[in-house]
C-alpha cells in the first residue's frame, strides 16, 4: 500500500501538509492542496479511514435522520447533503424514523450512542423534548432542517410566507375563486407544515377581502395520486375554481393531470400552482414557489463542516438561519379571462 510518507516525498511538503490537505482539517494554501490531490491521485492513495479515526477522534462519518426515504423531497434534500459532504470526505449513516416510539427509541438512546458519527443533521423531524436530550448529551453538532427548535442549530423556512406567495400570485392574476390542495390529518405532522401553509393561503385571502370558501379546501396525502383525486373533487364541484394551489408539487401535477383528463385547459381555465420545486415541474411547465430542496441539503452540510471546524478551533458555532424560497412562474398560471 502506498504511504502518506511517499505522497508527501512526490508532491514536495510535509506529511503535516498532506494529512490537513487530504483531511480538510487546517489551512492549506490552495497551490500545496492541488500537488497533495495530484501526488495522492498519480500514487493511488487512499486515506485510511480507522488511521484517519485514531489520529483525528473522528469517524468522518454523519449520522442522517430522514422520517421517510421513499419521497422526492426528502431524498432530493439527502441528496444534497451527500454530495456535500462527500466532496469534503465524509461519508452518511442513514437512520429512518418512524413513527414507531421503540424504533425512535433504538435510533436515540443505542445507534447515536456507538460512537460511530462525528455530527447528526435531521431532515424535516418535530423532535421531542426527550429526544433533543438526547441529540444535546452526545455532545455533538447538530443540524436541524425545517425547524425551529431553540435547542438545536437549525435552517428553517418559512411556510406561511411561502403560501402566502403562491396565493398573492394567483391573487394577482385576478383569481377570486382560489381552491386549495392540503393535507390530511395524519399527513400533518412535523412542524405541522400542511396548516402553515393552508394559513398562508388563508392570509392572502384575507388580506384581499376574500372569505375562505370550506368547499374550496381538499386534503390529500402529497403524491401525485392524492393531488389528482382532490382535483377531481374540486373541478367535480358546482361553481369550480378558477385557480388551485396545491401545497406541493406533487400534487398540483396531480391536479394538472385532473384538469386534462376533465378537458379544462391549463391556464386558459385553470391556473394551478404548487411549493418545492420538484424536478417534474419544468417538464410540466408548473408554476411553483421553489424552496430549493438540494441546495437545503447542501447548506445542512456546509452548516455541519463549519460546526465540526468550529470545534476543533474553539470557535462560536455558525448559525444558519432561515431558508431562501423564490416564485417560479412557467406555463401553468396566467391572468383571469375578461
Amino acid at each position: 500500500m502506498v504511504s502518506i510518507d511517499e505522497v508527501a516525498r512526490v508532491a514536495g511538503v510535509s506529511t503535516a501538509t498532506v494529512s490537513r490537505a487530504l483531511s480538510g482539517r487546517g489551512h492549506v494554501s490552495a497551490g500545496a492542496k492541488a500537488k497533495v490531490e495530484e501526488a495522492a491521485k498519480s500514487l493511488g492513495y487512499v486515506v485510511s479511514a480507522s488511521a484517519s479515526s485514531l489520529a483525528s477522534g473522528r469517524t468522518r462519518n454523519i449520522g442522517v435522520l430522514v422520517p421517510f426515504l421513499d419521497r422526492w423531497f426528502f431524498s432530493t434534500v439527502l441528496s444534497g447533503i451527500a454530495s456535500a459532504l462527500m466532496r469534503r470526505g465524509y461519508d452518511i449513516t442513514l437512520y429512518s424514523l418512524t413513527a414507531d416510539r421503540g424504533e425512535r427509541h433504538d435510533v436515540f438512546d443505542t445507534f447515536l450512542r456507538r460512537g460511530r458519527v462525528d455530527g447528526v443533521i435531521a431532515i424535516s423531524l418535530e423532535l421531542g423534548e426527550e429526544e433533543t436530550e438526547r441529540l444535546v448529551e452526545l455532545d455533538l453538532p447538530v443540524i436541524a432542517i425545517g425547524g425551529p427548535n431553540p435547542h438545536l442549530t437549525t435552517l428553517t423556512v418559512d411556510d406561511v410566507a411561502v403560501a402566502r406567495l403562491a396565493t398573492e400570485h394567483l391573487l394577482a392574476l385576478g383569481h377570486r375563486e382560489i381552491a386549495h390542495i392540503g393535507a390530511s390529518p395524519e399527513f400533518d405532522i412535523d412542524f405541522h407544515i400542511p396548516t402553515q401553509r393552508r394559513q398562508g393561503f388563508e392570509q392572502a385571502l384575507a388580506d384581499a377581502g376574500i372569505e375562505v370558501s370550506p368547499s374550496l379546501f381538499e386534503p390529500a396525502d402529497f403524491t401525485i395520486e392524492g393531488g389528482f383525486r382532490a382535483a377531481k373533487q374540486l373541478l367535480g364541484k358546482p361553481g369550480r375554481p378558477t385557480a388551485i394551489f396545491a401545497a406541493s408539487d406533487e400534487m398540483a401535477i396531480g391536479a394538472l393531470l385532473a384538469a386534462r383528463d376533465l378537458g379544462y385547459r391549463v391556464p386558459e381555465d385553470l391556473s394551478v400552482i404548487g411549493i418545492d420545486g420538484h424536478e417534474l415541474g419544468e417538464f410540466f411547465r408548473l408554476t411553483t414557489v421553489d424552496q430549493f430542496p438540494m441546495g437545503q441539503g447542501e447548506r445542512a452540510a456546509d452548516a455541519m463542516l463549519a460546526a465540526l471546524e468550529a470545534a476543533d478551533d474553539e470557535a462560536p458555532t455558525h448559525r444558519p438561519g432561515e431558508l431562501p424560497f423564490e416564485l417560479i412562474v412557467r406555463g401553468s398560471t396566467a391572468r383571469l379571462p375578461g
